[in-house]
C-alpha cells in the first residue's frame, strides 16, 4: 500500500496532459500526417482519446489500418511533423512552474516518465523546463515497454534508492494510474489534462486534483 502523500520523498510525472498541454501539437501533427498520406483528418476529441498509449498506437488507430508498412510510414511522418512544429504548438499548464519550484525547494526528488518517444520527451522538457532539476526524463525507448507496464518506473525507482511507496506518480489518464498501482506508487490523477474524473476513478487513482497547487496541499495534509 503506498504511503500517504505527506510521507513521500519523490514525485514522478507524466508529460503530455500533465506538465505540458501538447494536445494542439499532437492533433496538428496527426492531421498533417493524415494529409501527407491522403487520409481524412481526425477531430480533436478523437485524437484526445487516442493519446497516452504511445505514438504507434496513436497512428495505427488514426489510420485505422492493419498494414504494418503503412503504419510505419505514418509513424515516420508523424514524428517528422511533430519534431518540426511540436514545441511551437505546446504550452505549459498554468501553475506547473510554481509547483515544480516548490517541490524543488522542499528537496523532493523529481522524475518524468512518458509514453512519448524518448528523444521527443527530452526535447519537450528541455524546451520548457530546467531538466537539471530532474533525476531522469524518460520516454519510450525503441522496443522498450510502455506504461502501464511498470518496468521502466521500477527501474527509475531502483536506480535512485527511494522505496516505491515513497513515490507519487502524477498523471492525467487511466494508463498513468495503472502504472502507479502496478509499481506500488501513490497515484495522483489530474483533471487539467486529457481525461476526466470517471476515467481516473475507474483506474483507482489514490487522489484526484483540479489544479497543480493541490499537490502541495496533499503533501502538507496530516
Amino acid at each position: 500500500m503506498p504511503s500517504a502523500p505527506s510521507s513521500c520523498r519523490a514525485v514522478m510525472f507524466d508529460l503530455d496532459g500533465t506538465l505540458l498541454d501538447t494536445l494542439p501539437a499532437i492533433v496538428n501533427a496527426v492531421n498533417r500526417t493524415m494529409s501527407d498520406l491522403e487520409r481524412p483528418p481526425l477531430s480533436r476529441e478523437r485524437v484526445r482519446m487516442l493519446v497516452g498509449k504511445g505514438a504507434r498506437y496513436l497512428i495505427r488507430h488514426a489510420l485505422d489500418v492493419e498494414d504494418e508498412g503503412f503504419i510505419a510510414r505514418g509513424l515516420d511522418r508523424f514524428r517528422a511533423n511533430y519534431k518540426r512544429h511540436g514545441v511551437a504548438e505546446t504550452e505549459r499548464y498554468e501553475g506547473i512552474d510554481a509547483l515544480l519550484d516548490e517541490l524543488h525547494r522542499r528537496g523532493l526528488a523529481l522524475a518524468v516518465l512518458s509514453n512519448k518517444p524518448d528523444a521527443a520527451a527530452l526535447a519537450a522538457m528541455e524546451a520548457f523546463f530546467d531538466v537539471d532539476r530532474f533525476l531522469i526524463v524518460r520516454g519510450q525507448l525503441d522496443g522498450g515497454p510502455l506504461k502501464p507496464d511498470p518496468a521502466t518506473a521500477l527501474d527509475i525507482i531502483e536506480a535512485h534508492g527511494i522505496a516505491a511507496d515513497r513515490w507519487i506518480y502524477v498523471g492525467d489518464t487511466a494508463v498513468d494510474m495503472e502504472t502507479a498501482n502496478n509499481a506500488g506508487m501513490c497515484g495522483v490523477g489530474v483533471l487539467w489534462g486529457f481525461r476526466d474524473r470517471d476515467e481516473l476513478e475507474g483506474a483507482k487513482a489514490h487522489h484526484i486534483i483540479d489544479r497543480p497547487s493541490e499537490l502541495i496541499e496533499l503533501l502538507d495534509a496530516p
